[in-house]
């Protein structure tokens, strides 16, 4: 976006600097587009996407939702119980 400073009178600077400006903006969303594919979803593929990691988290949070003494004996169960030295 520099390119246009220092050519000609001012306003052929500023509208070079508007253009390096858009044509670099299109560019990046040419880019973008392509690197992303996931964001071309449609809205129903979007919505079953979350429902699905909705119904996801809550099968963990009823696997992992432990009480104190719960976690105490998966310790125990997987590493034994604690030296006592």
């Amino acid at each position: 976006m520099i390119i246009g400073f220092g050519f000609g009178s001012p306003l052929v600077s500023l509208l070079m600097l508007l253009i390096t400006g858009t044509l670099s903006y299109l560019i990046y969303r040419a880019t973008r587009r392509f690197s992303h594919p996931e964001r071309r979803m449609t809205r129903a593929e979007l919505r079953q996407y979350y429902y699905e990691q909705r119904r996801r988290a809550r099968e963990f949070a009823e696997r992992f939702d432990l009480t104190d003494e719960e976690i105490e004996r998966k310790i125990d169960e997987e590493l034994g119980p604690p030296d006592e030295s």
